[in-house]
């Protein structure tokens, strides 16, 4: 089984990629920023910033048939004015009891201009848990 989901942001289109994919149990969700309507969410605040890009990402994931207990790694992408420290309380808060592999990286900077963090995540679904 292979499915994908497109949310139309302009930005798949225009280099070919789907916000999320999944391929058999696996679940892959691309970077995911903190949009809504193609604007950026919460401009200057790392932890609102982090907190709706996770939702967007699981609700990619969900369309797929993943849950948030079925995420087993997360990626957070910071832009250098990102406080690490809120983005990883937003983390902490929406994976407390999963606590999924995670890694978090600082970057040069994130597109769209204004996002503090892009947030990646890896699932897998219909496994014995």
């Amino acid at each position: 089984m292979r499915a994908k989901v497109r949310d139309g942001g302009g930005f798949g289109e225009v280099a070919a990629y789907s916000r999320a994919i999944r391929f058999g149990p696996h679940v892959a969700v691309s970077g995911t920023a903190p949009l809504a309507d193609g604007a950026v969410l919460y401009p200057g605040d790392s932890y609102r910033q982090t907190h709706a890009a996770i939702e967007r990402a699981l609700q990619a994931a969900a369309e797929l048939g993943a849950e948030r207990s079925d995420v087993v790694r997360t990626r957070l992408l910071l832009a250098p004015e990102c406080d690490w420290k809120d983005a990883a309380r937003a983390h902490a808060e929406l994976f407390a009891g999963v606590e999924p592999a995670n890694t978090t990286y600082y970057v040069g900077s994130l597109i769209p201009e204004g996002a503090l963090v892009e947030v990646e995540l890896d699932a897998a679904v219909d496994l014995p848990k």
